[in-house]
């Protein structure tokens, strides 16, 4: 039997961090099952899934090691033991529009996502009750100042051991200290064919340049706003007898479809990240 674990590691880039970690590891008996690291503007992350023979007993001192070297690096370094074939735990960020929370409810009740909701997190009280209606978790964070508004969400996402999140029509841009910690793991349904018409008024701008056909996209979020890599798009012909709320409402119905479809993507384990686009495999 063997013990997981995922590993991740935040703070200014700085050399030999990766060798003292891995080193750290290595002393402890375990074994390097992945290992991914970046930096972007002088601030290094990097996640790795360790694997130790023998099933349970290292946790305690693993911890305390952890800590340790977290401090004689100056960096913070979190620890979590994990069981392989679990179900992803994934956290929804929402405001006040239910359509795409409802999509991803029903997909669960229908065992179409290999995924436990473990929380919906909102900047309002609006869909509080359509979380409580299907016994989830409901967390409001006032988002007046994002910094702090980050920060309590961040313990949220770490206090519910969140694996991934997706975005259900959250209304606030994250910062790039945000989305680099959940790099690759930060899914958003956006109401355009992108790369057009990026923002919050997407089908309006859609409606007024004349467009024939109206789109969404389903892409990973990235530290620039609506350019991240797509996942999975889905569209839909203007006749000339639409109004703006026929568009927005054909819209909504399917960006539930398109955010869904890329939620059993990504829990499959069929997409890959590849400079910048997202390749099927």
């Amino acid at each position: 039997m063997k013990q997981f674990a995922t590993i991740t590691v935040i703070g200014h880039d700085k050399t030999g961090v990766v060798a003292r970690v891995t080193g750290f590891l290595f002393e402890r008996g375990a074994n390097i099952e992945a290992l991914e690291e970046q930096v972007t503007r002088g601030q290094f992350s990097m996640v790795i899934q360790a694997s130790w023979k023998g099933g349970p007993g290292q946790s305690d001192g693993v911890r305390d090691g952890i800590q340790k070297l977290a401090a004689a690096l100056g960096m913070e370094i979190k620890l979590r033991f994990t069981e392989p074939d679990r179900p992803q735990r994934c956290a929804i960020l929402v405001t006040r529009e239910p359509h795409a929370l409802e999509a991803l409810l029903a997909a669960e009740r229908a065992e179409r996502l290999r995924a436990r909701i473990a929380l919906v997190l909102s900047n309002r009280s609006d869909l509080e009750p359509l979380a409580r209606k299907n016994s989830l978790p409901f967390a409001t964070v006032s988002w007046q100042d994002r910094a702090q508004a980050e920060a309590r969400a961040l313990q949220l996402l770490e206090r519910h051991e969140i694996d991934f999140i997706v975005l259900a029509r959250f209304m606030k841009i994250l910062s790039p200290n945000f989305v680099w910690r959940y790099k690759n793991k930060i899914i958003n349904i956006h109401p355009s064919l992108l790369p057009s018409f990026p923002g919050p008024q997407a089908y309006r701008q859609a409606y007024e340049r004349g467009v024939k056909i109206v789109g969404v996209t389903a892409h990973f979020v990235t530290m620039h706003l609506d350019e991240g890599p797509i996942i999975a798009q889905g569209s839909f012909p203007i006749r000339a007898s639409m109004a703006l709320k026929d568009i927005v409402a054909r819209g909504q119905q399917l960006e539930a479809r398109v955010l869904v479809k890329a939620v059993r993507l990504y829990l499959a384990k069929r997409l890959d990240v590849y400079w910048g686009t997202v390749k099927e495999v």
